[in-house]
């Protein structure tokens, strides 16, 4: 009997996470309103000093929900969010959530040509918007449904000594790194205002939202960089909750200060911490980036108990601690995902903190996780760890996905579980493909061992991740197939020392043209976010590919490293 079918990763549960879970027919709604009848008075949000308590971020999400109510906000609709975190955006998350309606996230950073396609998919006709990306959302009004952008003012929402030294003139510019005057657009305070919806009071949830309804859409793409859409119900977000919450020991149970430095535009960064945090009444310290000096002063000023986060931010807050003699003990708890957590970032984690960091896997598609190590000495480096509770994986024969690989032998990871997405958005065609017999085809190639542990051993789709964040091949190669210098070109990933990859593209040039590094950077970064932008571009004079012609970008990333080991 395989693994699989003896469901044998279930010897190495802790006594304190059960094989199965009640579910029930609960909302994220539920749940922040029973934390608000239980922690009204407790810290809800840590901005650069200024806490606000649950009670007061409440009424900040009524008045916004009356606000979006106003502007024609109903159940069924969806909403926009385009900002980095900060209080305003978990007050807007939960506001859209209280009308019935749906949230549809977007990294601030996109530009107005990565936007654009998305929202003529969701059709959003409001955005809430950090005020520094109104310039970009202007851009979108002709070509999408947008009629109404809210604007954020971050400055807005810290300590007032901080707010009014940012006033001063020789701080002009770290001011303008935060905020920028956003014309034609609603601020965030007259949304809350009593012009606009009043504060609130008569908001309740509707009846009609269940664990079926859509909370969330987040994009995501594949190998030919074209997003989709997936539709993450309420009682998706909320079953990883409450299978995270019984796999982390004691979470929630003392205090929790929540170091919330990943983005909540990611499914990570969400569910380990925006929603999560009404789950366990713990108090998110919300950083709009993840610096590094940022997170130190955090750590000094207000040690968070909880840190999910990437194997780049662990190395990189160790090192400062090392440098600086910060001293980061108090962390209980960390949870790593995005890319392979060196057994080496673990041992340094938990010598400075004194607390636990394991590895999980999961996808966009799965609230997002499927997989974590075990929060014991049963944990095992190299492993992304076993199945969450009511969670099935299996390894598919690829040639034969009914059929499940022998223990030990690679196939397709294949997943299936409460908390595994309903489909995309506007496109039934995409869902189809992304399953089989009702399993979550992941894409991704990994390995059950007999005993249930499972170690990932390549991407299918080809994703490159770099400081936590995705790449899609595919999406950087059509920006750089528009250049007229450019033949033909693979995006691949370089391989760093953290267990992440630097994007580089290799590139075959039109006849006559000369590789222009900077020029091609600057190509890149007028039509990418920064992090898709590649580090390096090399010249080949020809790209592997198959039969047909089509470029094999395993072949070109090897062709790559052979080059770069025979440099070096």
């Amino acid at each position: 009997m395989s693994a699989y079918e003896s469901k044998a990763w279930l010897q190495y549960y802790a006594p304190f996470t059960p094989h199965t879970l009640e579910y029930g027919e609960t909302t994220l709604l539920d749940i922040y309103d029973n934390n608000l009848a239980i922690n009204a008075d407790k810290p809800a949000t840590y901005f650069f000093g200024k806490t606000q308590t649950y009670a007061e971020l409440d009424r900040q999400v009524r008045r916004a929900a009356a606000g979006l109510r106003a502007f024609g906000v109903r159940p069924g609709d969806r909403v926009a969010i385009v900002a980095p975190n900060c209080p305003q955006q978990v007050a807007a998350f939960y506001a859209v959530l209280k009308l019935g309606a749906t949230v549809v996230l977007h990294n601030p950073l996109y530009t107005a040509h990565e936007l654009e396609s998305l929202f003529q998919d969701h059709g959003a006709r409001i955005a809430i918007a950090w005020d520094k990306t109104a310039s970009t959302l202007e851009k979108l009004r002709p070509t999408t449904h947008l009629e109404t952008v809210v604007s954020i003012n971050m400055i807005d929402a810290m300590p007032a000594a901080q707010r009014m030294a940012l006033r001063l003139p020789f701080l002009k510019a770290k001011r303008e790194q935060l905020s920028a005057d956003a014309p034609n657009t609603v601020p965030w305070d007259t949304l809350i205002g009593n012009a606009i919806g009043g504060n609130g009071a008569d908001i309740e949830t509707p009846t009609e939202v269940t664990k079926d309804t859509t909370a969330l859409i987040l994009y995501t793409s594949g190998t030919t960089g074209t997003p989709k859409g997936a539709e993450l119900t309420h009682g998706n977000l909320f079953s990883n909750l409450l299978q995270g919450k019984h796999w982390v020991p004691e979470l929630g149970e003392r205090p929790e200060r929540m170091l919330a430095a990943l983005p909540f535009f990611h499914a990570y960064g969400l569910t380990m911490n925006a929603t999560l945090a009404q789950f366990i009444g713990g108090e998110l310290v919300l950083l709009p980036s993840p610096q590094v000096p940022l997170i130190m002063d955090i750590m000094k000023k207000h040690t968070p108990t909880w840190v999910p986060g990437v194997p780049t931010l662990y190395e990189k807050i160790v090192q400062a601690a090392e440098e600086k003699g910060v001293e980061i003990k108090g962390v209980r708890a960390a949870f790593s995902g995005a890319s392979t957590l060196p057994v080496a970032t673990v041992e340094k984690w938990e010598e400075y903190t004194g607390g636990l960091l394991v590895e999980g896997y999961g996808l966009t598609e799965c609230s997002p996780i499927i997989v974590g190590n075990p929060m014991t000495s049963d944990r095992r480096p190299g492993y992304v760890g076993i199945p969450f509770p009511d969670t099935e994986v299996r390894i598919g024969n690829p040639d034969n996905l009914d059929e499940t690989m022998p223990d030990g032998q690679e196939g397709e990871v294949l997943a299936r579980g409460p908390q595994v997405f309903k489909g995309y958005f506007n496109n039934p065609e995409a869902t189809a493909a992304a399953f089989h017999n009702g399993w979550f085809r992941t894409g991704d190639m990994g390995v059950m061992e007999e005993d249930g542990f499972i170690r990932l051993v390549s991407r299918i789709k080809e994703i490159i991740i770099t400081g936590g964040f995705n790449v899609y091949p595919g999406e950087v190669e059509e920006v750089l197939l528009t250049h007229p210098d450019v033949e033909d070109v693979a995006v691949v990933g370089r391989p760093r020392s953290d267990g992440s990859e630097d994007v580089v593209a290799c590139i075959d040039l039109v006849d006559g043209a000369a590789l222009d590094p900077e020029g091609l950077k600057e190509y890149c970064r007028e039509r990418l976010t920064r992090y898709k932008v590649p580090r390096t571009f090399y010249h080949f004079e020809s790209l592997a590919k198959d039969q047909m012609g089509k470029i094999r970008r395993r072949d070109v990333q090897a062709d790559l490293l052979a080059r770069l080991n025979e440099e070096n």
